[in-house]
């Protein structure tokens, strides 16, 4: 056993990513059907929420990377998301190949209306939980999450 092993912190971890594996689950299905009576699923609303963060048109690769998703997965959604007409293409002016990818209006609106369904059962979700406690979780999964992409980017770098 290494000087840096910790065998306690090593069982622990394990224990929360096998609960956030479960979580996972339970909020893809969960969103699944809260999404539904929009034309969505959890990936797509995912793949909307994803172009209006970015605040401007974005092509399928920089949005893959700011999901932490893989590129070809998310190609597969926009032009599930194209072929219903509630996203576009435009043409990207420093890649000829890499289109942009922008909402349309009836993009913007099936994502206005799962926002609208998810708000008030987010405000149940989030009842009897303090909010020090989902600051703290925040924190965990964003240093998970920090880790792991460092970790990715080592593996591809090597």
């Amino acid at each position: 056993m290494s000087e840096t092993s910790n065998p306690h912190a090593r069982d622990t971890l394990t224990g929360l990513i096998l609960l956030l594996f479960r979580v996972n689950n339970l909020t893809l299905s969960w969103g699944d059907k809260l999404v539904a009576p929009f034309g969505l699923t959890s990936a797509r609303w995912q793949i909307l929420g994803a172009i209006v963060a970015a605040g401007r048109p974005q092509p399928v690769s920089w949005l893959a990377r700011d999901l932490g998703a893989n590129r070809q997965n998310v190609q597969r959604i926009v032009n599930d998301l194209h072929g219903e007409g509630l996203v576009a293409f435009a043409p990207n002016p420093h890649h000829r190949r890499a289109q942009l990818v922008l909402l349309t209006e009836q993009g913007q609106q099936a994502y206005d209306a799962a926002v609208e369904s998810y708000n008030p059962k987010a405000d149940r979700l989030a009842q009897g939980l303090s909010e020090a406690d989902l600051e703290a979780a925040h924190r965990v999964m964003a240093a998970l999450r920090d880790k792991l992409e460092h970790e990715n980017d080592a593996q591809e770098r090597a």
